[in-house]
């Protein structure tokens, strides 16, 4: 086969959002493929692999800083083969490299920038560098002449890079809580001491766990971190949703990209907090986040995955505001009414000269805070990365179908029903399920994430729909091909090397952890036998100890002919029809009272 035009940037060929956002780059990127990789060792010569995301404000800093200069573009040009990931296409590729920069660093993040040999052995990785010299920092060209220095001293004698993907340990049963309280931050929320990211699946464990057992410490964890993730910065209090994470430990001033799966799990996790605590705050904000994916998310009846952190190359530059554009936009009383509410409503600001909004009360402004979106939806806004993803999507659906059980809002669970229907019309085969559509192009790999996602919200619809049957089993039995023998495999990719699936949550739950809740809830719904799981290290694997909870008997399983209103059970319960009407729960068995069949959901 001869070789492949790679004198030039070759990413207008590209299906990804976020690679054709590097079409000007002076580089010569190309997409990851297996002639790509052929090339590259037909050639001997070493890749460059540079990861990330649409949404990603470092990636396009990198793109405009190390990335638009040519002396960098004629040094990458020249020794490597510089190809460029999306990671939402390709989570693949993105795992393998960031478990490797993390067993390097300790750490990772995006762009993830990993030089590689043509056998796909990484020769080293880091994050963000650069174009020039300055201080104690070295230029990007600088770090890739060392590479490519090393690399010609040292090929052969470059090992294939094995990472690690063990279950995180079995945890004590009764340390799980005090394990969580120890990294827990008292006086802020959230955990760690540093930036901060909503622990979305720690939370869910957490609430579920309070479902069957009150525990003052585990109440203080959640309402602490509830409230300072809808009260501070993290939150966008005019449109609704979250921002992906803030970058103190005190929550005031997000990086502002906003994912579409950070809506679905915070979704999920106020919406939850609704019931255990019955707090109308918490439905208030499950709402906004409603409103936030169907007004700036929601395309033909599915979601696209994510809102640039930047407009115009300003971060936050459409969210922020100066204080003369408040004094302009409101009524002197209205000012003062936001400066009572909202903290730093001053010319100094919280965010470089401008503000961010954060609440100080609970105090309701909608009219003013209405007003102002009006204001702002006017300016130039961020730009989308409008591909839709099936797990994520389908991720979506099953936190709209647990908002309407636990809220009582019967229409968010026939809209997740649509959605489902209308993913599995696009993304189904008849053999396997396709991960990504953009401009009317399907990415056709298969990866576990996809699978346990649909399985997942299918199974939840099937509770109360019978109908769902034929997809929930098929789901079921396509699962199963990504099993190889006791582990998970994500991907099978031809152009790539089999990656095995991760176990640890954040943001969402692992793909591991989903396919394992997916075949427990089958089970359980098909008449089968579930065996005990045991609990892993928290805050690793905290939805893999959902699952374990419903395994060990602390969701209640209600049979039932007819279903039942979710309204009348509690949060931590699964249907299942049967002509014995019970609720069997900690390992016994009790009759329902007749009146418990009474009205569908």
């Amino acid at each position: 086969m001869a070789d492949m035009n790679m004198e030039r940037n070759n990413l207008d060929q590209s299906d990804s959002p976020y690679l054709r956002q590097h079409l000007s780059n002076p580089i010569w990127w190309q997409e990851w493929s297996a002639d790509v990789i052929e090339t590259a060792v037909r050639r001997d010569k070493p890749i460059f692999v540079s990861v990330g995301y649409a949404a990603c404000h470092w990636c396009h800093v990198m793109a405009a800083e190390a990335f638009s200069d040519s002396p960098t573009a004629d040094y990458l040009n020249k020794h490597f083969i510089c190809i460029k990931v999306d990671r939402e296409q390709r989570p693949d590729i993105d795992q393998f490299l960031m478990h490797f920069i993390t067993a390097q660093t300790g750490r990772g993040g995006w762009p993830l920038n990993v030089f590689l040999t043509p056998r796909i052995e990484p020769i080293f990785a880091l994050t963000y560098a650069p174009a020039g010299t300055g201080g104690h920092t070295t230029s990007f060209r600088e770090i890739a002449k060392k590479v490519h220095e090393y690399y010609e001293k040292n090929a052969a004698a470059i090992l294939p890079f094995q990472p690690s993907v063990e279950m995180p340990v079995i945890a004590d049963e009764e340390t799980m809580v005090k394990e969580l309280f120890n990294f827990y931050d008292p006086v802020h929320g959230g955990f760690g001491t540093g930036q901060k990211f909503p622990p979305h699946t720690t939370l869910l464990y957490l609430l579920y766990f309070l479902s069957v057992e009150d525990n003052t410490e585990v109440r203080e964890m959640c309402r602490t971190t509830l409230d300072a993730m809808r009260l501070r910065g993290l939150s966008d209090h005019l449109q609704g949703g979250i921002f992906r994470y803030c970058v103190d430990r005190e929550w005031t001033i997000p990086h502002f990209e906003k994912m579409l799966y950070d809506q679905a799990m915070a979704l999920w996790c106020y919406a939850l907090a609704y019931r255990v605590f019955g707090s109308e705050a918490y439905k208030v904000m499950a709402e906004g986040i409603v409103r936030c994916i169907e007004e700036t998310f929601e395309k033909d009846g599915l979601f696209i995955s994510a809102h640039d952190a930047d407009t115009g190359h300003e971060e936050g530059g459409a969210y922020v505001w100066r204080y003369e554009d408040l004094v302009n936009a409101l009524a002197s009383d209205e000012l003062a009414a936001l400066d009572e509410t909202y903290h730093d409503i001053n010319r100094a600001g919280n965010f470089e000269g401008a503000i961010h909004l954060v609440r100080k009360t609970d105090v309701p402004l909608r009219e003013i805070e209405d007003k102002l979106l009006a204001i702002r939806r006017k300016r130039p806004q961020p730009h989308t990365d409008d591909k839709i993803l099936c797990g994520l999507n389908a991720l979506t659906a099953a936190a709209l179908i647990q908002a309407a059980r636990l809220m009582g809002i019967e229409e968010m669970e026939t809209k997740a029903a649509a959605m489902l229907k209308r993913l599995w019309a696009l993304f189904w085969d008849g053999r396997a399920l396709a991960h990504s559509l953009f401009n009317g192009s399907l990415q056709k790999q298969g990866y576990l994430f996809d699978a346990a996602a649909m399985l997942f919200a299918v199974s939840l619809l099937y509770e109360n729909d019978a109908s769902w049957e034929g997809t929930m089993i098929a789901l079921s039995e396509y699962l199963e091909t990504f099993r190889e023998d006791d582990r998970w495999i994500e991907s099978r990719a031809q152009d790539f090397l089999p990656v095995y699936a991760s176990w640890f949550d954040h943001p969402t739950p692992s793909s591991a952890a989903l396919a394992e809740m997916g075949i427990t809830r089958v089970a359980i719904l098909t008449g089968q036998n579930i065996q005990t799981l045991p609990y892993r290290h928290p805050f690793e694997a905290d939805f893999h100890n959902i699952t374990a909870m419903i395994c060990n008997g602390l969701f209640h399983l209600i049979s039932v002919k007819q279903p039942v209103r979710w309204s009348q059970l509690p949060p931590n319960a699964v249907q299942v029809r049967g002509d014995r009407e019970s609720d069997c729960y900690m390992g016994t068995c009790r009759a329902l009272p007749s009146s418990a069949g009474n009205g569908r959901p």
